[in-house]
């Protein structure tokens, strides 16, 4: 059985944790909005925001995680070309073995 994208987020994030590396999880979820009885998207959250954020060095890398089979929406293809183009980092991780070049000196 395939590991689901929130087991491998948390395991990434407890590597990059256990090298020392300035990281968080992205909460770009949907918020409980008591008042209307519904989930709603975060309009302070800007689309496609990779899942976990870190700064290494100075720089910005996103991690988006994804299972085998995940693909990437339009949000996040855009948010990557956006990132790389202004001098970010993304990496697109189906498994923890994906993050290893970022703990290389």
């Amino acid at each position: 059985m395939a590991e689901a994208e929130n087991k491998i987020q948390l395991r990434i994030i407890k590597k990059l944790l256990s090298h020392g590396i300035f990281c968080w999880r992205s909460g770009n979820h949907a918020v409980w909005d008591s008042k209307l009885n519904i989930y709603r998207s975060n309009p302070y959250n800007m689309p496609g925001l990779p899942d976990i954020v870190c700064i290494i060095g100075g720089q910005f890398v996103g991690i988006e995680v994804k299972t085998k089979k995940g693909k990437q929406s339009a949000d996040q293809m855009m948010f990557e070309k956006r990132c790389k183009r202004n001098g970010g980092e993304y990496i697109l991780a189906t498994c923890i073995e994906d993050i290893d070049p970022l703990l290389k000196p």
